[in-house]
């Protein structure tokens, strides 16, 4: 109870003192709580701006670095999956500003039929990636990403020359026109490339280094299914019996990571292209053992500190890839 003193002021007895201390501390606690609470959802409440034309995207990037802010950009061609989910993620946690183009690029189609049957949600992309916290979506159309026809040809040198463009003239011609358009764009400090995607990382990083972007190239791991497929826009493509048969790719290249232990680099290859042949529906179009930086093959297991096996695949009339490391730096 309260206890009168002598100014007619009263003092709390030592039971209150306890009371309304252990009321503030708890107090103090809930407020702590809806602090974090609300920095903690603060992308998800974040408004996502979706733009379409190259001039407002260079006014939000320059607002952006005027601001002092990093920017990180995550190129891909939409129909958006787990995979992508995670290069935009690391993005958002490593950068002020995250961007991410969702682009169909058609300069990086050698098969006109391969561009007309590729994936396109944009509703369910946006939808993703305003969950994910990305800042910018930048969506444009053919006529605005190519106001008139893209000629420049790259030298991007034997790296360029092996498994992809052997079998896909022109394709790698493409893919470093429209990342060098986004890079000259957006001007970001990072920008995320998933390691499905092997070899197409390092002829990106040769284009930077051919035109001077100030860049820094983020390789980040492929994401798989449960099964072990590697997460691909294409997958949806696949029919009930071919996707059952999907994951043998990747179990034939995990398994020879063992077999190659006791054997050569020859005897993996065959090993690798001859399991994946056996399956029903799966022909393998090529197998290589490279090295992990300039794509070319190896012979021999302690030909360099970087060896990866590339593989690509036909599952029906759908066109997989995977990859494997045999050695790391």
């Amino acid at each position: 109870m309260p206890v009168a003193t002598k100014g007619g002021f009263y003092r709390l007895s030592g039971d209150l003192k306890i009371f309304y201390r252990k009321f503030l501390a708890q107090w103090f606690r809930f407020l702590w709580f809806i602090y974090f609470l609300c920095s903690d959802f603060s992308n998800h409440l974040a408004i996502m701006e979706v733009i379409t034309t190259v001039a407002l995207l260079r006014q939000r990037m320059k607002e952006a670095r005027a601001a002092g802010k990093q920017i990180g950009l995550v190129p891909t061609m939409g129909a958006l999956h787990a995979g992508h989910l995670s290069l935009v993620k690391r993005c958002v946690a490593e950068n002020d500003v995250a961007v991410v183009s969702v682009f169909v690029n058609p300069t990086q189609f050698n098969d006109k039929r391969d561009l007309e049957l590729y994936p396109r949600t944009p509703e369910a992309d946006c939808a993703m990636l305003q969950e994910a916290g990305c800042t910018y979506v930048f969506a444009p159309s053919v006529e605005e990403m190519y106001p008139e026809p893209d000629t420049r040809v790259f030298d991007l040198g034997a790296v360029a020359e092996v498994m992809e463009g052997r079998f896909r003239p022109g394709h790698f011609n493409g893919v470093a026109q429209v990342v060098s358009k986004l890079f000259a764009m957006v001007e970001p400090d990072r920008a995320y490339f998933g390691e499905k995607d092997f070899q197409q990382i390092a002829v990106i990083k040769q284009m930077v280094r051919l035109e001077g972007f100030k860049v820094q190239i983020v390789a980040c791991p492929i994401v798989r299914e449960a099964d072990g497929l590697a997460l691909s826009s294409r997958n949806v493509r696949l029919t009930p019996e071919e996707r059952k048969h999907a994951p043998m790719i990747a179990d034939t290249l995990f398994k020879s990571v063992e077999y190659a232990r006791t054997h050569t680099v020859d005897e993996t290859i065959r090993f690798v292209v001859d399991r994946v042949n056996d399956v029903p529906g799966l022909r393998v179009e090529y197998y290589e053992i490279v090295d992990g930086y300039t794509m070319q093959p190896v012979r021999s297991w302690d030909a360099c500190e970087f060896i990866a096996g590339c593989i690509t695949v036909y599952n029906g009339d759908v066109r997989l890839i995977d990859n494997v490391a045999y050695r790391r730096p």
